[in-house]
């Protein structure tokens, strides 16, 4: 079961936005301290939370002006055991940051319902290492073991999916597919690459989705690309013959930079908003069924308001 007709993003005639890069916009716009940067750990307390619903409540105001949909992704992609553990928390903390990263984006959903804005809430999962390195393989089996109290607890909220994001090898991909299958929650995988269109693990794009498909009992609801300059894997799109339709979401990065790179880099690289929003309507011929849009590292509402426009018009 693969749940691909269940969620409005799939079936409306216009893009969702997405919101930006959360946790360089924490550190970098916000000026907040983020460990091993996650997010999560700001809803330990009501100061953090108040700036998370502050940044949150700002892209669905965005899509209000806009006249869109939006997706919403809880802040919780290094709320699983390894990431946590090093912040300090137990199994039961660690799957109340969870409920509570998913509470909050329906408080905000409710905000804006009077609005008539749709907003579908995610429960998001990241890697268990590094979202930009893949050298700490597990088998399907054991990824599937890992994430499964994570996707269980979003199962046991409103939201409305989960979605993975920043996946560098495509047995974690497989093993969140199966455990979002055995909770009965639609999921997206979103795969990170190199400068070269290629996982960081070295696998092709389109191999990544086709093993995925037929190992997860048809794969996700849809699949996406993050955490990359459009640059880097245009040039793969170009070269597809028919998979590219099982992408339907793109957060790209506004940097040009490589993950290595990105990684050594001591100030922030924002880019440029409208020539983001140039690239993505470049690639729209690429992806027919694009319906999910927004931004990651180094991005923030004015690039997603740019994409926005740009694939409008």
């Amino acid at each position: 079961m693969s749940y691909r007709l269940d969620l409005p993003q799939l079936n409306s005639t216009t893009p969702f936005l997405a919101d930006g890069g959360l946790e360089t916009t924490l550190i970098y716009e916000y000026g907040v301290e983020l460990p091993y940067f996650a997010a999560f750990d700001l809803l330990k307390d009501d100061a953090g939370t108040d700036v998370l619903r502050r940044y949150f409540s700002g892209y669905a105001e965005q899509a209000a002006a806009l006249g869109v949909g939006a997706v919403l992704e809880a802040p919780t992609w290094r709320a699983n055991p390894d990431w946590a553990t090093r912040l300090g928390y137990d199994a039961a903390a660690l799957a109340d940051a969870n409920r509570r990263g998913v509470g909050l984006l329906l408080e905000v959903r409710a905000a804006f319902a009077r609005r008539g804005v749709p907003i579908v809430v995610s429960g998001n999962l990241g890697p268990r290492g590094d979202g930009y390195a893949a050298d700490r393989r597990m088998t399907a089996g054991d990824a599937e073991r890992y994430h499964a109290a994570q996707i269980e607890t979003f199962a046991g909220t409103d939201a409305d999916m989960v979605a993975a994001f920043t996946m560098n090898y495509v047995e974690e991909a497989i093993g969140i597919v199966r455990a979002a299958h055995a909770h009965a929650m639609p999921v997206a995988i979103s795969f990170t690459v190199e400068t070269d269109g290629r996982l960081p693990s070295g696998q092709a794009l389109c191999d990544a989705i086709a093993e995925t498909d037929d190992a997860a009992n048809g794969g996700p609801a849809y699949y996406m690309i993050n955490c990359a300059h459009p640059t880097h894997f245009a040039a793969v799109l170009r070269e597809g013959s028919g998979w590219q339709h099982r992408i339907r979401g793109l957060r790209a990065n506004a940097s040009r930079l490589s993950h290595a790179e990105l990684d050594a880099a001591t100030e922030l690289d924002a880019g440029d908003p409208d020539e983001l929003g140039g690239h993505y309507a470049a690639l729209r011929p690429l992806l027919p069924r694009l319906a999910v849009v927004g931004g990651c590292c180094g991005t923030g509402l004015r690039h997603v308001g740019a994409v926005c426009r740009a694939m409008r018009s």
